[in-house]
């Protein structure tokens, strides 16, 4: 009985609780403000603050469409509860509250010390997401959705101007993972991804991901492939033993496009010079004579001016394969790789003539890179010590291809065609007038990609050679397309005459050089033969093969060079008004009826002249038919003329 009564009270009493703690939670509910009172008056857009009048105004559908769109105003303003208003100086929000484990990485870090020590620059929460417009990271409108993030650096991290100001260009925007983001590629590399997000220090910070130490990991979660890549150049062991011992990836590759960390090294310049810069090192060399290591200081003092030192390039970037374990450590070092940094380039070379005999028939005289560059004064194109600055391309091509050197001895050339090209109106211009601009063999043959002429892909192939020539003659490549030389869309270009088959290729002359006047004849018969012959036997062919003649008229001084066109066009030079013109060049009093001479007429050509033609076989068949009559008359004579002289005699003896 007393057991029931006492159960009886636990029930009261258990009940009494429920009642206590629902009057205290209505009570504070009742002293909280909702988010409809509190957006009565945030949501007008002229509400400020009243201590800096600053606005506290809230976009009520941009809010209820962030992250914190169902949580009351309450969660994060904890301060502001009253029946009315809240007070006039709410404190800041506490981020924490939710996102505990975030708030002490972040506090931890660069971006949170220099915010725990109030400086004006630093970042909060709000700077990367918002305040409360925040969105998910997957939400294509969030402030740290992948695409935004560079942006949304940018703002802290932007790029100065020149002069002074601040610009708004993220740094990465001028390399690859920049022009991948601004192409909406969503995998590529942002800010986050290669420093972290709230867990960003500073580089020289072991923990950083793109310290020295952890820099080849970073890179390699997107690529993968890298040791593959390099494995010509960096032993993945050593790689991973010992990062500092080659390269790094951003040593190469700038981080942000323009400025270059500077991470510690193993084997600096002096380390190797101190063994390099001996007159005296030398090796055995493939062929069984010796090989000199010696790297002149004088050299090396130019290499500081050189295409490779001034970006940041050590020995060590070009000759990797360092082992401490080895002595000397540079002993399995090998030759160098250019293709490391210059791959588009190495496989042209690979594809060339050059680098066929080279790496396909290991042929000792094809030139490598260095035989064209040099090893350590590599110089710009446009320096005029540089090995390859036009003017010095002929001598360069010359230590090879100049008559009697070995390139011109094993292709067979009976001709100098380096020392025909400096008699060349190319050559003259480069050599005697110092023409950067004239043709030099490179421009022509081109500098890595050299195919031979019968290859349909060699910039000198008769198919290319009218694109090569236009370069620089862009004028004539016009004039060329309006005429007759032109080949039609589907035609057989083989068919067609290319700038070589007029000017040749090396030995190429001046329009107005006797030399090529007098050979231009020459030139146009090996297309047009009949019209070749016909011209030799005018006058004004007669006058140019027995005099000379460098002022009487050729093929082109009638139907022009480049821009020749049929003579039933009305632009020729030999139609209608146009021809009287072309004949007054020489003729001053030509007229209409002067141009009616037909230069190319042939007495041969029946369907063309056919008044020429029965002229001729009349005048000789009256001339045949005359030497003809007389001919037997003077036969049957003959023995007329011995009887009377045998008679003559016989009287006279008598």
């Amino acid at each position: 009985m007393k057991r029931d009564a006492w159960k009886g009270k636990g029930f009261l009493k258990g009940l009494f609780l429920i009642l206590l703690l629902g009057l205290t939670i209505d009570s504070h509910n009742a002293l909280a403000m909702t988010n409809e009172e509190c957006l009565e008056c945030h949501s007008d857009e002229g509400i400020t603050r009243e201590a800096d009048d600053s606005s506290v105004y809230v976009n009520p559908d941009v809010f209820a469409k962030s992250v914190h769109g169902g949580e009351d105003c309450m969660s994060c303003h904890t301060d502001a509860k009253g029946e009315d208003e809240h007070p006039p100086h709410l404190k800041k929000v506490q981020c924490s509250m939710c996102h505990e484990d975030i708030a002490k990485t972040f506090d931890g870090i660069i971006h949170g010390k220099a915010h725990g020590d109030k400086k004006q620059t630093a970042p909060s929460c709000k700077s990367c997401h918002g305040t409360h417009d925040i969105l998910p990271p997957d939400d294509p409108a969030s402030k740290v959705y992948i695409l935004n993030i560079p942006a949304t650096c940018s703002r802290c991290h932007w790029k100065e101007k020149a002069g002074g100001g601040k610009g708004t260009l993220p740094k990465n925007a001028m390399n690859i993972h920049g022009k991948a983001i601004e192409g909406g590629i969503t995998v590529a590399a942002v800010c986050t991804t290669c420093h972290g997000s709230h867990d960003v220090v500073a580089y020289t910070n072991p923990a950083s991901p793109v310290s020295y130490k952890k820099l080849k990991k970073t890179c390699t979660r997107c690529h993968a492939g890298l040791p593959a890549i390099h494995k010509n150049v960096i032993k993945p062991s050593i790689w991973v033993k010992d990062p500092a011992k080659i390269p790094l990836c951003i040593q190469c590759h700038l981080p942000h496009g323009k400025r270059k960390l500077k991470y510690p090294q193993v084997f600096t310049d002096d380390y190797c010079l101190k063994c390099h810069s001996n007159p005296n090192l030398i090796r055995p060399d493939r062929k069984g004579g010796i090989d000199s290591l010696y790297v002149d200081t004088d050299e090396y003092d130019e290499f500081a001016g050189t295409m490779h030192k001034k970006k940041g390039l050590t020995c060590v970037m070009c000759h990797p394969k360092m082992d401490r374990e080895e002595n000397p450590v540079c002993k399995n070092a090998g030759p160098v790789d250019c293709s490391t940094c210059h791959a588009d380039v190495f496989n042209d070379y690979l594809h060339s003539v050059h680098g066929i005999k080279r790496s396909g028939e290991l042929d000792p005289n094809a030139p490598s890179c260095v035989d064209c560059h040099g090893k350590h004064a590599i110089l710009a194109k446009d320096n005029p010590d540089s090995l390859i600055n036009p003017i010095n391309i002929p001598r360069l091509c010359a230590s090879c291809h100049a008559k009697g050197e070995k390139a011109s001895i094993r292709r067979g050339e009976g001709v100098d065609v380096v020392s025909t090209y400096l008699k060349s109106v190319h050559g003259d211009g480069l050599e005697n007038g110092g023409l950067v601009v004239s043709a030099s063999c490179v421009d022509c043959h081109g500098g890595h990609k050299i195919l031979p002429s019968s290859n349909p892909k060699s910039t000198v192939n008769k198919g290319n050679i009218r694109q090569t020539c236009e370069k620089c003659h862009y004028g004539v490549g016009i004039k060329l397309a309006q005429s007759v030389h032109n080949p039609p869309f589907g035609a057989d270009k083989s068919l067609f005459p290319a700038c070589t088959d007029c000017h040749t290729s090396h030995e190429i002359l001046r329009g107005t050089d006797p030399n090529y006047r007098r050979h231009e004849i020459q030139a146009c018969a090996k297309c047009h033969p009949e019209e070749a012959e016909t011209y030799l036997e005018s006058y004004h062919g007669k006058a140019a093969f027995l005099v000379g003649g460098e002022r009487v008229a050729h093929c082109s001084d009638c139907h022009g060079s480049h821009d020749i066109l049929a003579v039933t066009d009305p632009l020729s030079t030999l139609s209608g008004e146009n021809a009287v013109k072309t004949c007054r060049k020489c003729h001053p009093k030509a007229n209409l009826s002067f141009t009616t001479y037909r230069t190319h007429a042939s007495h041969w050509d029946k369907e063309k002249n056919p008044d020429m033609y029965y002229s001729f076989i009349a005048m000789t068949s009256l001339l045949l038919g005359t030497f003809a009559i007389f001919g037997i008359h003077t036969i049957l004579w003959i023995p007329r003329s011995l009887k009377e002289r045998l008679k003559m005699k016989k009287d006279s003896d008598a």
